[in-house]
């Protein structure tokens, strides 16, 4: 086995444990953007420059992509919820009524 092989799967096990071990999941997406980028140079020095390129437009690019639109969703629901909850909580404050009059 080759050094460079050798330095690459070391990369894949760390940056794998980075994913892991990420609390954020913005950091835990961008962690598994850079762990598809190592494995796709992994298989390049493996000789396999298909799956190599699979993998980083998968793994690299794609995917990553899929999550953070998905955060995103999350966040936007999240705040319009809490909107509409304030303006439930507003309409139901008797300070408010009074106000009002």
């Amino acid at each position: 086995m080759s050094g460079l092989v050798a330095g690459l799967l070391l990369l894949a096990a760390l940056s794998g444990l980075l994913v892991v071990l990420a609390r954020d999941p913005r950091r835990q997406v961008f962690a598994m953007a850079g762990n598809g980028l190592v494995l796709g140079l992994l298989f390049l020095a493996l000789q396999a420059p298909d799956v190599a390129l699979s993998e980083i437009a998968v793994g690299t690019a794609v995917t990553p992509l899929l999550f953070l639109a998905a955060l995103a969703a999350i966040a936007m629901d999240r705040a319009e919820g809490r909107a509409e909850d304030q303006a439930k909580d507003g309409a139901k404050d008797p300070a408010v009524d009074t106000a009002k009059r």
